[in-house]
């Protein structure tokens, strides 16, 4: 029963602000991975380019400068997953000690919050963080299948098992970049699920400026602008 009147203090309003904050995470994924195809998304753009790599790897001679590439995208996702490891340490830590939280909440607004509410929407930031780990340790695996399948790739061209091994690095090379993207989204949704720790209304304007900023740089950005010329 405290549980329940701890939780009655969060508004109708909270909790339309916490679903919508999940409703955008799954909707610009959506968006950025399956776009029209008359507005390509640079996740999608680059899909074409890593094509384009393991093709133009079956030829390469030496292949090092591959392998070093691969090595930084590995070296990406494993950066990632430890900044997520210190992060949801830090909102644990938070969550095991709300004081801190408490004089926030004295400054905002004139009532007491109990702890239960504070540890609630810590969960959610707590949530993302977590997703965001998870995806970067599995797009890192991936990294690594895809770097085992370009290794067996025969140094002749004229093998006839050399391009369909690399058109398979290539579509292992993608996912893993598609879990990687993932993880970043989840990380976004996570700064702006902070904002609930104000009050619904800003965590109202955090997940649309989140829902914004992916938007624009997947679709209106210079680095998509670049990417549509070359093509051309």
């Amino acid at each position: 029963m405290i549980i329940l009147d701890h939780l009655n203090l969060l508004t109708a309003l909270d909790w339309i602000a916490a679903g919508l904050i999940v409703l955008c995470w799954i909707v610009i994924g959506l968006w950025i991975e399956h776009p029209g195809l008359k507005r390509p998304s640079v996740t999608v753009l680059m899909s074409d380019r890593r094509r384009d790599w393991m093709r133009v790897f079956v030829g390469r001679d030496p292949r090092i400068f591959d392998s070093q590439i691969l090595t930084s995208l590995r070296q990406g996702t494993s950066f990632f997953a430890s900044t997520c490891l210190l992060a949801i340490g830090g909102v644990l830590a938070l969550v095991g000690n709300t004081e801190p939280l408490r004089g926030l909440s004295a400054e905002v607004t004139q009532m007491p919050v109990p702890v239960l509410v504070w540890q609630l929407k810590l969960g959610l930031v707590a949530l993302f963080l977590t997703n965001a780990f998870l995806k970067f340790v599995w797009a890192n695996r991936v990294f690594g299948y895809c770097a085992v399948l370009m290794a067996s790739v025969p140094n002749d061209p004229a093998d006839p098992v050399a391009f369909p091994r690399a058109a398979q690095a290539a579509e292992l090379n993608i996912r893993a970049a598609i879990n990687f993207n993932r993880g970043l989204r989840s990380m976004y949704f996570a700064l702006g699920a902070l904002a609930w720790l104000i009050g619904p209304y800003a965590l109202f304007a955090s997940t649309l400026t989140v829902f914004w900023v992916l938007w624009s740089r997947e679709f209106a950005s210079v680095p998509r602008s670049i990417l549509l010329e070359e093509a051309s």
